[in-house]
């Protein structure tokens, strides 16, 4: 079966595609979101982070550990059932919980059925069925070189949006973006949940 236990590394992987806002904005699809993507759909009220209605911002170790924990008690059992049992290495555990993470449909992909009953070839191109919208298309084949052939593409660095418009739409102000090291964070999460590896 596959390991419970989430590693530094396969944090890291997931938060890389995601990018870090700690103020809740409004997603492409006008939906209220904070941190490292998460919405109140992902069992963490972010209503908390919208400062434009009392809310305040997040520290980086509250979106950190946030992500950890949901990663860790939503995400990764319904990867674990997904697959069945069926025994996964750890890229392939990130690379399923990093589209899990962005699509919620692990469940409903029919590349993941196909991984499980042995059809490799016809997985490795279903996967890029979940390629709307079209900016999803670089993150779909990163994770699917790293399910399939074990590149992993993390380093520690995320992208972090300092500013979101304060009026509508609440948008990540794009230009405040910069790059920051998340490694000592996630390893307190981890360590906080017991996890460290």
């Amino acid at each position: 079966m596959t390991t419970a236990l989430l590693s530094e590394r396969i944090l890291l992987e997931v938060a890389e595609h995601e990018g870090l806002v700690l103020e809740a904005y409004k997603c492409s699809a006008g939906v209220l979101t904070w941190g490292f993507g998460v919405t109140n759909a992902s069992g963490h009220t972010v209503d908390r982070y919208d400062t434009t209605r009392g809310g305040q911002r997040s520290t980086i170790e509250r979106a950190v550990e946030i992500f950890e924990w949901l990663l860790r008690t939503r995400y990764l059992p319904q990867v674990q059932a997904a697959f069945r049992g069926r025994e996964l290495t750890e890229a392939q555990l990130a690379a399923a919980l990093s589209f899990h993470w962005n699509t919620g449909a692990i469940q409903q992909a029919s590349w993941v059925q196909s991984f499980v009953l042995g059809r490799r070839e016809r997985a490795w191109a279903e996967f890029m069925n979940w390629s709307r919208p079209r900016e999803i298309i670089d993150r779909r084949k990163v994770e699917r070189a790293l399910f399939f052939d074990g590149r992993w593409s993390q380093d520690g660095v995320v992208l972090i949006y300092d500013r979101v418009n304060p009026r509508e739409p609440r948008n990540p102000v794009w230009s405040s973006a910069r790059e920051i090291d998340i490694r000592d964070e996630v390893r307190a999460a981890l360590t906080k949940a017991g996890r460290a590896a």
